[in-house]
């Protein structure tokens, strides 16, 4: 068994800790750099774990978490928090996980047809990468609707509880994408660029030649880290959630806080993707982001008209 080890060095002013001092001689080529932030990254391997030949990968671990963390705060956290009884929603993770997974990696497989058309095969390789969270958040959707008719319940209360799981879930998943170098941004030379080994990269074809620098000779790229963008605005989220249960005004008001916030930021993000999903010319994600965010607003105008129910004209 082959475990992969990171070693950190922050090459900073003293007021940056010095999270692991090694001699220059035994220092290996970084595999990753924040150049304007002083920090490397060695031996940052997508692999985490190989047994007999079979890999196991960073990706699949942070999904794994991810999943593990969205049940915790969603299904146990969440309903405890607000008086409801937590086994409805263990019920409903332990169908709704597989059927996201299923549904996510369906999403991103039509819109990169092109890639899998002659490698059938790959489309069953989920270890390696490839989930879109729209697919997560149709299939979740689809399969919150039923089991709330089924059983029952209020949708948009149910939903309420559930989304406190899906965005503390997605922000984790989100690491996969920076082991993985991949749902990375275009050129930048920001606070917070990231610079990758170029021959690690996970799908070279939307590498653009503004993207490449050389450091000491190694081809590297230069780009947004909108993987960790992403998840820090999915973090905050998650913070709101929690904080702000409680005192929600309506039923499916913090449903819709994710759907505008999330769209609005998520829409400005996929801006400057390097590897946006197409539908033809349009981009999917994008045009996603902007209908989940109008229906956000409307939902949040409808919902505090309703509540404030404001006088009418006499």
């Amino acid at each position: 068994m082959a475990m992969m080890a990171w070693i950190i060095n922050i090459n900073s002013p003293p007021v940056f800790p010095i999270i692991c001092k090694i001699p220059k001689e035994v220092i290996s080529i970084p595999d990753i750099i924040f150049p304007n932030l002083g920090v490397t990254i060695d031996n940052l391997n997508r692999v985490a774990i190989s047994i007999a030949n079979f890999n196991i990968y960073w990706y699949a671990i942070f999904v794994a978490t991810g999943i593990a963390a969205g049940i915790f705060f969603g299904a146990y956290v969440a309903p405890r928090r607000t008086g409801q009884n937590p086994s409805i929603y263990m019920d409903f993770a332990i169908i709704v996980c597989p059927a996201c997974i299923l549904g996510a990696r369906i999403f991103y497989v039509i819109f990169n047809m092109g890639h899998y058309r002659h490698n059938l095969a790959g489309i069953f390789n989920f270890r390696s990468g490839g989930l879109a969270i729209y697919g997560v958040v149709i299939t979740a959707f689809l399969v919150a609707v039923i089991f709330a008719r089924i059983k029952k319940l209020n949708f948009l209360h149910f939903a309420d509880t559930g989304i406190v799981g899906l965005v503390i879930g997605h922000a984790i998943g989100r690491f996969g994408n920076f082991t993985n170098r991949e749902a990375f941004g275009s050129y930048t030379d920001s606070l917070f660029a990231i610079q990758m080994r170029l021959d690690q990269v996970h799908n070279l074809g939307i590498v653009t030649n503004d993207m490449i620098v050389y450091v000491d000779n190694l081809a590297y790229i230069q780009v947004h880290p909108t993987f960790f963008y992403e998840t820090a605005i999915l973090l905050a989220i998650f913070a709101f959630l929690i904080i702000y249960g409680k005192r929600k005004k309506f039923n499916g008001e913090l449903f819709a806080y994710y759907f505008l916030v999330y769209g609005i930021c998520r829409f400005f993000i996929e801006g400057i993707r390097a590897d946006q999903l197409l539908a033809g010319a349009t981009p999917v994600s994008r045009l996603m982001s902007a209908l989940i965010a109008i229906l956000g607003a409307a939902m949040l105008v409808i919902g505090y008209i309703r509540h404030y129910k404001l006088p009418k004209n006499s």
